[in-house]
């Protein structure tokens, strides 16, 4: 959007989607995860990781494979994201619970590190803890992840423009760029 400027205006909204929905709260082993779902060896793993963490260097994230060693259950942290909207912090609240998980290594199921990261955006902590220990959102968070199962999401990343086109997977900025420009154009 930087690189756009003032020539496209966008609202963005992020859509609950759990690649590990099944996965209980202790999480799994990073590798062990990868080479059990997808099959991929110790080096396909590391030559993965290293283009993630270069692509997002050139962004100017820090993705610290050092540190995030555990893939965790996130449905909590999409339950917090679901009212974070409603208060307009969502965004804020999902680039910090990105830095908190990839950068930090931080577990993102853990409840205090849910509330740490919401009061850290300027969300009400007593209320984040009180949705944490309630199922609250629960329903809407579940309807809106099998909505976008059902109309064939099936990974992440995945962006959906206008609500008609879809970019699926971790693709170069310039993709993004070109994406936006032809969907206002068609939209124009």
């Amino acid at each position: 959007m930087s690189r756009l400027g003032d020539e496209i205006q966008a609202d963005l909204h992020f859509q609950p989607f759990e690649l590990n929905p099944q996965m209980g709260g202790e999480g799994e082993d990073v590798g062990e995860h990868i080479a059990r779902k997808y099959g991929s060896t110790p080096e396909q793993l590391s030559r993965n990781q290293e283009m993630i963490r270069e692509r997002g260097a050139e962004l100017g994230f820090v993705f610290d494979m050092s540190k995030r060693r555990r893939i965790y259950n996130t449905f909590d942290a999409h339950r917090l994201l679901h009212w974070a909207e409603g208060e307009h912090k969502q965004k804020e609240l999902k680039q910090a619970l990105f830095v908190a998980y990839f950068t930090e290594g931080r577990d993102p199921s853990d409840h205090q590190v849910l509330e740490d990261v919401a009061a850290g955006v300027g969300l009400d902590r007593a209320r984040a803890q009180q949705i944490l220990d309630s199922d609250e959102f629960a329903d809407a968070v579940r309807a809106r992840e099998q909505m976008y199962q059902k109309a064939g999401i099936n990974a992440v990343p995945a962006v959906i423009l206008n609500d008609r086109y879809l970019i699926q997977g971790g693709q170069p900025v310039e993709v993004f760029e070109r994406a936006l420009r032809q969907a206002a154009a068609i939209k124009a």
